[in-house]
Parts: structure tokens; C-alpha cells; sequence
């Protein structure tokens, strides 16, 4: 991490040197300060070149690591003393440009040149006294050097690496059957022998020691892969990947010698000839190259031998496994042992040769340390064998109350396997993982805030202008492919990774490296902060607490903080307003700040003006302050921030004027804003650099002259993700054309709200023409999702519409006046459609399938079909007051022609009156795997179990829910459930198997005690209020979800403390009007 560091400081000194020649002569002759520039890069660039040998002996050299420390306290330093600079120059060039643009006088001019001259000599000045301070401190620390007879980066020795082989005795083996089975299935099962290709690769990948050697061995000596193979090979490849000696090994297998050959062109040939229709398994364990040209003449000499033949690998790194060739399918990620397994492997060795009843006595306590190990087979090892010598229970809880890195043993032998995946790493990303050590242990993190962090400390350094988000993706997979990040939540629909954790190990391992830099203080009510002057040196510090008070000594002696970050969901942050004034004082050297609220109400209720003094910044969090009203135009100050985060703040009425200054924020997420904001200032359309902007809330520019309008977004051109524009009813056409949307490729998601905005009178509604308007917000051709709400005209039709070939996701609700549904069966790669609150709409017919008339009268005479609907998976109807008629095909001739839905998985109708029947197309579709009737009391009876009149046309479905009873589940095995009442689950057989269960109509869960305890995840959706009593089972619950639809009008009653919920890690209100936690 130091060389990274140093790397960028050596990189900025330059920029020192580029100041005004009159500066120069002024400051520079007393101080002498080009020289100290020069003498500071000189001394980085010899420090530098042993950098990678000082971070390889770091973990067993304790003044090694004290030495790096040194370095990087003064790195640190130097890198805000150039920051400061930089900024400097940069808040000169924003005040004359501005100065440029107003009508100032001549006299006015010279005077702020003049001003402006004697403050930067003044800062030149400081700058100048403070590098030559530093320099100080680098002489002493380029002397250290010497001292620790620090080599040059090719002398660099790393941990040794074990060298493996294939025995193994299995009565040291605790857990991993499943995995064995199911290994020793793809090896030898059915599909051993298929695919075509004679030789496949499969690849177990996890962190070190979770214990991929151990299952590669269980499987190589099982009973079933011996029978299947002809020859099994076992190669232990670790550091260098010397194909030459593999290749000899593999020789030497076959022919019981060590091969006398030279040249790896004989050799290869010997191999191929002695593979040739057999049946091998080669196991390759511990492989770490990335060169796929050292493995790929290896691969070919293997390649005749016979179908069914297998590599296993061992590694990792993901993109390891995938350089060999491993196909997706085959890779096998192998997950921690189960706490069950955990305790028995580290109890077999601390109870090694003691007596049954001294066993007895320490089981409980042997236990809690069990789980210290979280599941890592290498963790329960060495701690089981450090317990075998402690001998009193008073040496066990020594054991239990430490922290695993400040445990001696793990030092030494647990640390050094992860070490070796560290030191593989570059140096860009010893700095990203090594920053990770500021979260708590067991913390969800998000994927995008963590890239968002990564940048504002300068982390993410692209090549060739690469985008610094893009940096971050990157920098993200490869550490998520090298088994530092687990427990991924993906996005349903691509996959993509949303949250994530860090095994607890790799969190003490990533502490122990960062000991005094990155703190995680902890404030449990009935201590103070565990803090000191130890902490003066930190840089990046997490808060914990109940309750924070001023005198914190975490606040007080943290000068030098670069990132602050205050986890809100254990402390009321309220009390954090009372002493911002001071904090902002102190935290000169801040670039991250996290003052996140909470949705339970805790909240800063105001920021003060001295937040203009943090300079430095680049990411401020206020997300969730459900209170804060509006933010100080001071915060416009900070020319260096690049995320401003306002999520859930409800109540802001207005951002602050002058926003348009922050000419380097990338993005600005003011999503649930829109509820209270106004409009958006007039300076929004500056941001050139904005990235995202999650709302953009439109006013009519003729009657508020100081926001901002839909013109303005033209400019924000590397816009990306997610947008949604509201207030679109005051717009005209002409503005919304300026905007450009067509042109922001980045858009994926775009969200149309035509509501009128706050104040207007509702005839503005009823006289616009929301037609004309809709047509001139096109989207760029790359959107996947679009959803138009509360839409103004009867028919819904853009000439764009078709356009949208990579469309997923549509959603059209709350367009009163539409009487008939756009030819959305058209669209190619739509996913899911919602439809809702259509209250014209009586007739669903061949114009929502997309398919003209004049299509239908020609398939008649010819060959070929239409297929509508091609790619659609859910359909949902809500709220259709006068839809009576969901119109069939009509005739044989037209079923026999058109393909409707052929992938439809779920089907919703949900308070649909009068709708008498669902079309042939519909009751025959042969993928439909689930249809949920709600409160449309015709369809209901003509679908009731036995007795309706269309159950034989759908009773080949898997499940039917019909008003929240489930009359018809086919499947062994469910693990989510939407329904509508309780009471019908009680009756339900599979309810044993759920995880995961959806109310979507008021109810008393009283009942939710039925529920077994594998539920994990509890959804109540447009809950009019919500009664919480006595739910134990929502104390083992991992996500607790109240979702009120879009409006606010939910009341949350709970009956039982909330803090005995224990087991919730993520709880979300969305749109709720009022919530009564006690």
C-alpha cells in the first residue's frame, strides 16, 4: 500500500513547480524550495524501489512494518500539502472566470489581481514551510532504510508457499461431503463422458486456507474417481508456473521414472504419447499464473487423450481458473465450513489427549472460539492447536477475548497464506483491499459506495482517460476474483453485483496491516470510545456508537482524518448536530465524510456553514436525514467534491444556489428528493461532469427564473444509469427537445413523471398535451428500462417507442385518460410489463400485441408467423376499473400463425373488476408457471379450483394463488411466496421450505409465528397499516421490507422494542408517512 501511495505523491510534486515565476522568486530564494521539491522526489524514487520488499517482510518484521508506518504518515502529509495547492489554483481559476463573466470596473479588477497575488504568495509561503519540514522527517526515514537492509524489488522473498501432494488423512477431515459429492459428480457422473471435447476443467476457487487442497485430496483418493480414471496425476504447481518441470512430473507419472530428457518439445511429445486413449485426472493444485501461453502447448499435449478425461484445479483467483479453461459452469466456489463443522475440526484438536471430563468443562467456551474461525478450516487449525497447550479455562478466555490478529500463532501461521494473495496483488489494489480495514466486521457494503470511496481517495488511476468509475469496476472484479469479497447480492435481472461482505479473517488479516491508519471505535453505551493518542495518526476511522458527544477523544485527537465514516444505524445522529462546528474545525485533511441518518427518524437537522472549510473533500454522505431542510451555500465551496449523496432527504425544499461551482462532482444521488424539492437550481446544467442524477425535478422557466429547466440538462452528457424526471406536466415540448436524452448513451433506466408541479393549479393539468411532450423526450436507443407515470392523453404511442430494441422493463401507471395500451408486443427484448391505474381502458386487443390487420389478412397466404411478446417473463394488470375484455385471437388460423408470450414465467391480475376471462393464448400457455388473481371477483369464480369454469384450461400451471389462498402448488421445493391473507399458509404443505414471504394487503400477522425459522426475508407491500405483535420469527430475519407503493400513506405500528430484532440486517420503509417505533 506505501508504494502505491508513494507513487502518487512522486506523481503530484510536479505540479508544485508549475507556479508563476513571481511566486517563485518571492518564496523560493529564502527557503530554497525548488530545491526541496527536487530533494523530496529524489528521496521518494530511491524510497520507492525498495517499497515491494519492505510490504514482503511487513508481516514478520515488526520494524519493517513500524518503518512503513513512518513513510506513510509523511506521504500522507506531503499528499495534502500538494492538495491544498491544487486546490488553491483551482478555486483561483473558479473565481476568475467568474470575476471574467460579471460587469466589473477596471479599478475592481486590479485590485482583486492584486488581492488575489498576496494571498497566494501567503499560501505559497506555508506550503513552502511545510515541505521543508517534511523533508526533515524523509531524511531520517531514507537513513532507516539502510538500517533494515531493504534490498532492491528483485530480491524480494515472499512466504514460502506449501508444497502439497495427494495423501491425506481423512480422520482430519471435519464437514465438506456435500462438496465431495458433488465434485466427484462432475467427475465421474452422467455427464463425464458428454460436451464433445475429451477434456474438461473443473476449478475449485476460494480464499486461502477455506481449504481447496484438502476437498482437491478428498476427491483424488475417493473410491468412485480411482475406478473411473486409468491415471491420476497429482501436480502441486504454487508460485512459478514452470511448464518445463510440470511437464516432467506428469511424464515421471507415467513411467515410474524421472524422465532423461531435454528440450519441452520431447517431452510434450513423450506425454501425448502416453496419453493417447486413456482416461486421466490431472490435478493441478495452487495455481496462480495469469499467462495463458505458459499453459496452452501443456493443454495440447493432453488434449487426445480419452472422453471423459478431467484437470481439477485449485486457485484463487477466479480469472485464474478461467485463463485455464474452465468453462462457467464448471467453476466450484467453495464456501466456509458450517459453524457445526468449524467447532468439531477445532475440538478434535484442542481436545487432543485430554480427558473426557476436562473436555466437558471447556466445551461451551470452545464453542464462541468456533465461531471467532467463521468457518475458515485453516483459522480452526491453528487456534485448535494453539488451545491444546493452554490447560485453564481462565488461558481459554484469553483466547476468546482477543482479536484473532493479535493472536501470536495466527501471526505467524494463519496471516501468511493471505499475505501471499496480497502481495500478488498491484499496488492500485493493495490500497483499494487495505481500505476495506475501516468497515466493521460483518458489514453489508455496497459495490458502487465502495467504488464512490476508492476515488476520493485518489485510488482509482486510469490509463488513457479511462473513467474513474470504470477503474473502479475493474479494480472491484479483480479483487472479488481473488476471493477477497463473499456473500454477493446480485441484480435480479444482470447479475450484477449490488452488495457485498469480507470474511471476517480477511477483515483481521486487512487490520492487522493497517493497525493505527484505519479504526473502527466502538461506543457501547457504557464506555467511552476506546481511543488515545494513538489515534492522532489515523486516517480513516469508523464510529460507533450510542451516542456521540463532543469531547470524543476519537474527534479530538484525529486531526489528520481523511475519512470519516458514522454508522448511523446504531446511534441516534442527531446528537452529531450539536458539535459539527467544532468537527468541521478540526478536520482539515477530511476527504471522506459519511453523516448518513437513518429511516427511523435519526437525523442531522442542519449542516453548519463551516463544512465550506473541508477543502479537501470529495465524498459527503448525507443520506437518510429525513430532517434536513435545506443545505448552507458554504457547501458550494467544495470545489474538490465529486459525490454528494442526499438520498431519502425528504424534506430538503431547495439545493443551495451555487451548486454549479462543485465543477467536479460525478454524482449527485438525490433519489426520494423529488417528494419536497422544489426545483433544481439554475447552475445544475454547469455540471458537466455528472455522471449520475438520480431525480431532476422540471419546472416552466417562465415563472421561476432562478431554477433550472429541462434545457438544462443538455450539457450533462456522460449522464448514466438511472434518471428520473418529475414534474414534466409544466414543460412544453420545445424545452424538452433541448434536453437532448437521445444523446446521454449512458441512460439505462428512465423514469417519466408527468405530475404538475407543486402550487399549480389542477386546470393546468386538463389543458396540456402531454403527446406532443413525450414525443420530444426520446431516449437514447441503449435504454432497458422506461416507466411513464401519470400521463395526460389518451393514447401513448412515440414514433421513438420502436426504437428501443434492448428494452427490458416497462411500466405505465396512473395515465387516467388513456383508453387504449401502445404495441408494446413488438419491443423484442421486454422482460416484464406493468400496467396500472388504466381507468379508461376497456378493451385489451390485437393493438397491444402489436400486430396490424394487415399482418394477420396476409399470414393467410403465406408460410410464415409473428411472434408477440418474444421475450416477455412477468405481466401484471393492477387496478383496471373498466376493463371488461381482454379480446382472443379470432379464429384457428391466427392461433396458428401468431406466437403470443411463448416465455411468459408469471402472470398478475389484480383488481380488475369486471374483466370476465382470460384469452386462449393465455389459458394455454404451456411456460406459464404462475398466475395470481387478486380482487377481480369474475375471473376469480371462472378460475376457482374444480368449480370454475376455465380451472381444466389452467390447471396445468404449477401455482395458482387466487385472493390469497394457494390452491395449486406442483413443486417439491419454493422458497418464495407472495400472498394475501395469513391464514391460508397454515394449510400450505410446503411451508417448512419458504425463505422468503410477501403481504400485500392489510393484515394482522399474528399468525407470522407459523413460520418456520428459515425465513430470511419478510416483504409487506401496499400495506395500509401494519400490525407487528409478538413476531418472533422477525427477529431471526435477515431483511425486513415495508413497501407502501409510491405513496405516502402507511402506518407502522410495533408492538415489540425494536432493538430486539436482532437478527435484521437491512430493514427498508419506503414512502411512510409516519412510523410509531418505540
Amino acid at each position: 500500500m506505501a508504494k502505491s501511495i508513494v507513487s502518487a505523491v512522486v506523481e503530484k510534486l510536479g505540479s508544485l513547480m508549475m507556479v508563476p515565476e513571481e511566486i517563485k522568486h518571492n518564496v523560493g530564494v529564502a527557503l530554497a524550495l525548488e530545491e526541496e521539491i527536487q530533494k523530496m522526489t529524489t528521496h521518494f524514487q530511491d524510497i520507492h524501489s525498495v517499497l515491494q520488499d519492505a510490504e514482503s517482510k511487513q508481516i514478520q518484521d515488526f520494524n519493517v512494518r513500524n518503518w512503513l508506518k513512518k513513510l506513510k504518515d509523511v506521504a500522507y502529509d506531503v499528499d495534502d500539502v500538494l492538495d491544498e495547492w491544487n486546490t488553491a489554483k483551482l478555486k483561483s481559476q473558479l473565481e476568475k472566470e467568474q470575476k471574467e463573466v460579471e460587469d466589473f470596473p477596471l479599478l475592481k479588477k486590479i485590485r482583486y489581481s492584486i488581492s488575489s497575488f498576496t494571498s497566494h504568495s501567503i499560501l505559497y509561503y506555508s506550503i513552502a514551510s511545510k515541505i521543508k519540514g517534511l523533508n526533515e522527517q524523509l531524511d531520517c526515514i531514507a537513513t532507516e532504510k539502510e538500517r533494515y537492509r531493504l534490498g532492491l524489488e528483485k530480491g524480494v522473498e515472499e512466504p514460502k508457499r506449501q508444497i502439497t501432494a495427494s495423501f491425506i488423512n481423512e480422520e482430519e477431515v471435519y464437514g465438506r461431503c456435500q462438496e465431495t459429492t458433488i465434485l466427484v459428480n462432475m467427475l465421474v457422473g452422467e455427464n463425464s463422458n458428454g460436451g464433445g471435447a475429451s477434456l474438461h476443467v473443473i476449478s475449485i476457487v476460494g480464499m486461502g486456507g477455506i481449504g481447496k487442497t484438502t476437498l482437491a485430496q478428498l476427491v483424488y483418493n475417493h473410491n468412485d474417481v480411482e475406478c473411473h480414471f486409468d491415471k491420476r496425476i497429482w501436480i502441486c504447481v504454487s508460485d512459478t508456473f514452470d511448464e518445463i518441470r510440470i511437464a516432467k512430473e506428469i511424464l515421471e507419472a507415467f513411467k515410474g521414472e524421472t524422465p532423461n530428457l531435454a528440450g519441452k518439445d520431447n517431452i510434450l511429445k513423450q506425454i501425448h504419447s502416453h496419453v493417447v486413449g486413456k482416461k486421466i485426472l490431472l490435478v493441478l493444485d495452487d495455481v496462480w499464473t495469469e499467462d495463458a501461453t505458459k499453459w496452452e502447448q501443456l493443454k495440447i499435449s493432453l488434449k487426445y487423450c480419452s472422453i471423459g478425461s478431467r484437470i481439477l484445479i485449485t486457485t484463487r483467483n477466479e480469472r485464474v481458473a478461467i485463463i485455464m479453461g474452465t468453462a462457467t459452469a464448471n467453476l466450484f466456489p467453495l464456501p466456509t465450513l458450517s459453524q457445526e463443522e468449524c467447532f468439531s475440526l477445532l475440538s478434535h484438536r484442542a481436545f487432543y489427549g485430554r480427558k473426557r471430563e476436562e473436555s466437558e468443562i471447556l466445551k461451551d467456551i470452545c464453542r464462541k472460539i468456533a465461531e471467532k474461525c467463521h468457518g475458515l478450516p485453516l483459522a480452526a487449525k491453528i487456534v485448535g492447536g494453539l488451545l491444546r497447550l493452554k490447560r485453564t479455562r481462565e488461558q481459554w478466555q484469553s483466547v476468546l477475548d482477543s482479536e484473532i490478529w493479535g493472536i501470536e500463532e495466527a501471526e505467524r501461521d494463519l496471516f501468511p497464506p493471505l499475505f501471499l494473495s496480497y502481495c500478488e496483488l498491484p499496488s492500485a489494489l493493495k490500497q483499494c483491499i487495505s481500505y476495506c480495514a475501516v468497515f466493521p466486521k460483518d458489514k453489508i457494503l455496497s459495490k458502487d459506495e465502495l467504488i464512490k470511496l476508492w476515488m476520493a481517495q485518489d485510488y482509482l488511476k486510469g490509463v488513457r482517460g479511462e473513467e474513474m468509475e470504470i477503474v473502479g469496476e475493474e479494480y472491484f472484479d479483480e479483487l472479488m476474483m481473488r476471493s477477497f469479497f463473499q456473500d454477493f447480492k446480485r441484480v435480479e435481472h444482470d447479475n450484477g453485483i449490488l452488495e457485498f461482505k469480507m470474511h471476517d479473517i480477511v477483515h483481521d488479516f486487512l487490520q492487522l496491516l493497517t493497525k493505527t491508519e484505519c479504526l473502527v471505535l466502538v461506543n457501547d453505551g457504557f464506555q467511552e470510545f476506546r481511543a488515545d493518542s494513538s489515534c492522532e495518526k489515523a486516517r480513516h476511522v469508523t464510529l460507533i456508537g450510542k451516542e456521540l458527544v463532543p469531547t470524543d477523544p476519537a474527534i479530538c485527537y484525529s486531526k489528520k482524518l481523511r475519512s470519516l465514516l458514522i454508522d448511523s444505524s446504531n446511534h441516534d445522529t442527531s446528537s452529531v448536530s450539536t458539535f459539527l462546528p467544532k468537527l468541521f474545525d478540526q478536520l482539515t485533511c477530511i476527504r471522506t465524510l459519511n453523516l448518513s441518518g437513518s429511516l427511523f427518524g435519526n437525523s442531522v437537522d442542519e449542516l453548519p456553514d463551516q463544512i465550506g472549510k473541508l477543502v479537501h473533500l470529495r465524498y459527503l454522505n448525507l443520506k437518510h436525514n429525513r430532517k434536513l431542510k435545506e443545505l448552507p451555500e458554504s457547501v458550494c465551496e467544495l470545489c474538490n467534491l465529486q459525490t454528494l449523496n442526499l438520498t431519502w432527504c425528504d424534506s430538503l425544499k431547495e439545493l443551495p444556489h451555487g451548486i454549479g461551482k462543485l465543477i467536479n462532482l460525478r454524482h449527485l444521488d438525490n433519489e426520494w428528493t423529488d417528494v419536497s424539492l422544489m426545483a433544481m437550481p439554475k447552475g445544475i446544467g454547469r455540471l458537466t461532469n455528472l455522471r449520475s442524477l438520480r431525480v431532476f425535478v422540471a419546472v416552466d422557466g417562465g415563472t421561476n427564473s432562478g431554477a433550472s429547466t429541462l434545457g438544462d440538462l443538455q450539457n450533462l452528457m456522460h449522464l448514466r444509469g438511472h434518471l428520473k424526471i418529475s414534474g414534466l406536466g409544466v414543460c412544453d415540448a420545445t424545452e424538452a427537445k433541448r434536453a437532448e436524452l437521445q444523446n446521454k448513451k449512458g441512460l439505462r433506466s428512465l423514469i417519466l413523471d408527468f405530475t404538475i408541479s407543486k402550487g399549480l393549479m389542477p386546470e393546468t393539468w386538463l389543458r396540456r398535451d402531454d403527446g406532443r411532450l413525450l414525443e420530444a423526450l426520446q431516449p437514447p436507443p441503449c435504454l432497458e428500462k422506461l416507466e411513464i407515470w401519470c400521463y395526460n392523453s389518451t393514447t401513448i404511442f412515440p414514433n421513438w417507442m420502436m426504437d428501443l430494441t434492448k428494452l427490458k422493463h416497462v411500466s405505465l401507471c396512473l395515465c387516467f385518460h388513456l383508453n387504449l395500451l401502445p404495441p408494446l408486443g413488438k419491443l423484442p427484448s421486454l422482460e416484464s410489463l406493468y400496467i396500472g391505474k388504466m381507468r379508461r381502458v376497456e378493451k385489451v386487443g390485437v393493438e397491444f400485441l402489436g400486430v396490424e390487420r394487415e399482418e394477420i389478412s396476409a399470414l393467410s397466404s403465406s408460410s410464415s408467423s409473428i411472434i408477440a411478446f418474444l421475450s416477455l417473463k412477468h405481466l401484471e394488470f393492477c387496478d383496471m376499473e373498466k376493463w371488461d375484455y381482454w379480446i382472443p385471437l379470432k379464429s384457428r388460423e391466427e392461433e396458428e400463425h401468431i406466437s403470443i408470450m411463448p416465455r411468459l414465467c408469471s402472470l398478475t391480475i389484480d383488481s380488475c373488476p369486471k374483466l370476465r376471462t382470460l384469452p386462449g393464448y393465455i389459458l394455454q400457455n404451456t411456460s406459464l408457471k404462475q398466475l395470481d388473481i387478486c380482487q377481480s371477483p369474475i375471473l376469480s369464480d371462472r378460475c376457482r379450483k374444480e368449480t370454475g369454469e376455465d380451472w381444466l384450461k389452467i390447471s396445468h400451471i404449477p401455482s395458482i394463488i387466487i385472493d390469497g389462498l394457494c390452491v395449486q402448488v406442483h413443486c417439491s421445493s419454493i422458497e418464495e411466496f407472495g400472498v394475501l391473507q395469513l391464514q391460508p399458509l397454515q394449510r400450505f404443505s410446503y411451508i417448512s421450505l419458504l425463505v422468503s414471504v410477501q403481504f400485500t394487503v392489510n393484515s394482522s400477522v399474528g399468525h407470522i409465528l407459523i413460520l418456520k425459522l428459515g425465513l430470511n426475508y419478510l416483504k409487506f407491500f401496499l400495506c395500509l397499516k401494519i400490525l407487528l405483535q409478538n413476531c418472533h420469527v422477525i427477529r431471526i430475519c435477515f431483511f425486513l421490507m415495508l413497501f407502501p407503493f409510491a405513496f405516502k400513506f402507511a402506518i407502522i405500528v410495533f408492538q415489540t422494542p425494536l432493538q430486539h430484532f436482532i437478527g435484521i440486517l437491512a430493514m427498508s420503509l419506503f414512502y411512510s408517512a409516519e412510523e410509531d417505533i418505540t
